[in-house]
């Protein structure tokens, strides 16, 4: 059994998009995923399957899709995978809750960056399935315009990113 770590896109407390998190667990067990837990009210899902990840990306997807009536993207990553993108961190000397990972759903373009708009001074470095993105006045303030246009994409802090590789591992 491998395990995944599920990054939801969309999944919020309130909204259109609202799933508890104990529904989350019911639905990926139903999926026949093993020891699910979730993390924080947006969307992160870690369970034990074995199936391959793009297996379990599209399982979990239609299941999300059946529940949501709309389709949900999904993007899975094995704690491997999250600890290699936090030991990769471009940002490591800045605030970690102003440092953002968006993970992708499919490949990445190949010029991820044309057509980028940061207006507040934002840093943008593009890794191998992820763009890393320092906000220095914060996310909720930001204008950037990221253009990766025709790619699911969902973005977790660094704090965020740290817990969820804690949780993994115990």
């Amino acid at each position: 059994m491998s395990i995944y770590i599920a990054l939801l896109r969309g999944i919020n407390v309130t909204g259109a998009n609202q799933l508890p998190m104990k529904e989350l667990v019911t639905l990926c067990e139903s999926c026949g995923f093993a020891r699910t837990r979730t993390w924080i009210q947006s969307g992160n899902a870690i369970f034990e399957s074995r199936l391959q990840e793009a297996a379990v990306q599209r399982k979990l997807e239609s299941a999300l899709a059946a529940k949501m009536g709309k389709p949900i993207a999904v993007m899975v990553r094995t704690p491997d995978e999250l600890r290699a993108v936090l030991d990769s961190n471009p940002f490591s000397d800045k605030e970690p809750s102003k440092a953002l990972v968006s993970f992708l759903g499919g490949a990445m373009p190949p010029d991820p960056l044309r057509g980028l708009v940061a207006p507040g001074g934002e840093q943008v470095h593009v890794g191998r399935r992820e763009v890393y993105i320092y906000y220095p006045d914060g996310v909720g303030r930001s204008k950037l315009k990221l253009p990766l246009d025709g790619v699911s994409v969902t973005a977790r802090n660094i704090n965020t990113l740290k817990k969820l590789v804690e949780l993994a591992a115990g």
